[in-house]
């Protein structure tokens, strides 16, 4: 693809998915670099005399334990050598706001993609309805008004393997409008706030829309072109920010608002939306 000359220097497609989200890569799996992390591992643990079930993901040279809850329930980050005694006690002492959080997040649940003519996605905020055509020469992604044509070469009557393909296609498709268009909204309030344009990048991050590092480099996930344009652009002025502040300060704060003056508001919309943007 020919970009326009002001993305140039905004756009490297070299690492777009340079941060991964927590995948295994199969029973029994160590990943690369001598042992760094292994597979998750489903566990169980009794709070107040309920069962309440959790992932563990160990890497090494983590320090210290990690509690994470979200629609998908609670994942505990410990290093290779934590032993399991000491994590399950951290997670007894915090016992309160472990049943709080997910409480909080019980009608949040995030529900399964279906990836068949009729299901509905979610695109800048407006529902796309699926149509889905198995047994196609090539694959291809279509939009056309408020439906997206989805060509498979998966058999009719292959069930799965259409899943799959289509799921992996319209993934391709998200990514394919994402990168201009979060390259294009960080040039625009770059430009506005007197900042050199950063360069951009996308990412399969799951957990976190967008970060920025003291190399001038955001990422965005590709996941947030599911959000309304009003929403993508907070987290645009929210990662721009850290080019002046690299923390999370009043003065980071009050840069994110001179950016954009009603974040406080998208900031909440997103945080109790977001499941709705993490089925797939």
């Amino acid at each position: 693809m020919k970009w326009p000359g002001f993305l140039q220097p905004l756009v490297n497609l070299t690492s777009s998915d340079a941060r991964k989200p927590r995948v295994a890569a199969g029973p029994g799996a160590v990943s690369r670099g001598a042992a760094t992390r292994v597979e998750p591992v489903e566990r169980s643990i009794a709070l107040d005399g309920r069962p309440v079930d959790y992932l563990l993901v160990r890497r090494r040279g983590r320090r210290g334990v990690g509690l994470k809850i979200d629609g998908s329930g609670m994942t505990v980050a410990a290093s290779l050598t934590t032993p399991i005694s000491a994590i399950e006690d951290l997670i007894g002492k915090n016992s309160s706001w472990v049943l709080k959080k997910l409480g909080e997040w019980s009608h949040r649940k995030i529900m399964p993609q279906r990836w068949q003519t009729g299901a509905t996605i979610s695109f800048l905020g407006e529902p796309l309805t699926l149509m889905i055509n198995a047994g196609a020469a090539k694959t291809k992604v279509e939009q056309a008004q408020s439906h997206l044509f989805v060509h498979v070469k998966a058999p009719i009557n292959g069930a799965d393997a259409i899943a799959h393909q289509a799921e992996a296609a319209v993934v391709g498709w998200y990514k394919k409008q994402a990168l201009p268009h979060m390259a294009q909204r960080t040039f625009f309030y770059a430009k506005l706030h007197q900042l050199n344009p950063p360069r951009v990048f996308l990412s399969s991050a799951n957990s976190r829309w967008g970060s920025c590092n003291s190399r001038r480099e955001i990422r965005f996930s590709w996941r947030l072109m599911k959000a309304r344009p009003a929403l993508i652009d907070y987290v645009v002025c929210h990662e721009l920010s850290h080019l002046r502040h690299m923390n999370h300060s009043a003065h980071f704060w009050a840069e994110v608002e001179r950016m954009c003056s009603d974040y406080a508001l998208l900031k909440t919309e997103l945080d109790q939306n977001d499941h709705r943007f993490r089925a797939f």
